[in-house]
């Protein structure tokens, strides 16, 4: 009988172990964007950025009504056939043959470092805008909180914004 319980306990210990090593819990803190250019190729590279101040624009209205992360998500979700048709009105207009779909998932992502601002890697949500084959360089922003976005067609400037990082700094300068 001790060694069923022992052999019970050492299952129930590796099962724990695997579980403890699959699981990722996703990162509520922030909702991300990223728009995956077709190609590396300048083309490809130089609508991306377009495409990324057409839905950066049309976005934002909306995002600003929204009070938490679950409002930004679901607005999100509401509004990908929006972000689709913007960003393949973008690519027709300019001779591309290729199409974008956008997409509200978890994903995982690695560390990214822009201006000091860090977001560990792991597992987010995310409203991804594939263009084309949407194997080129991305761009990136945090949705939620409105932490960054980006000025110019060329991807730098990036300018941080937050509400909530506003907030804190009123309270910690006095």
């Amino acid at each position: 009988m001790k060694k069923i319980g022992i052999i019970f306990s050492s299952l129930i210990i590796m099962l724990l172990i695997i579980l403890g090593t699959t699981y990722k819990q996703v990162n509520k803190d922030y909702l991300r964007i990223h728009i995956r250019a077709n190609s590396n190729a300048e083309v490809d590279q130089l609508i991306k950025y377009k495409i990324k101040d057409s839905v950066v624009q049309v976005l934002t209205p909306f995002i600003a009504s929204c009070s938490n992360f679950d409002d930004v998500k679901q607005v999100l979700s509401d509004n990908l056939m929006v972000v689709d048709s913007v960003a393949n009105t973008i690519l027709k207009e300019n001779g591309f043959t290729y199409i974008a779909k956008s997409k509200l998932c978890e994903e995982e992502f690695p560390t990214r470092t822009y201006n000091g601002f860090t977001l560990e890697a792991g597992l987010y949500d995310a409203i991804i805008v594939e263009l084309g084959e949407a194997k080129g360089d991305n761009w990136w922003c945090v949705v939620y909180p409105p932490l960054c976005f980006v000025n110019s067609s060329s991807g730098s400037n990036v300018v941080y914004r937050s509400r909530i990082l506003d907030l804190i700094q009123k309270f910690t300068n006095r």
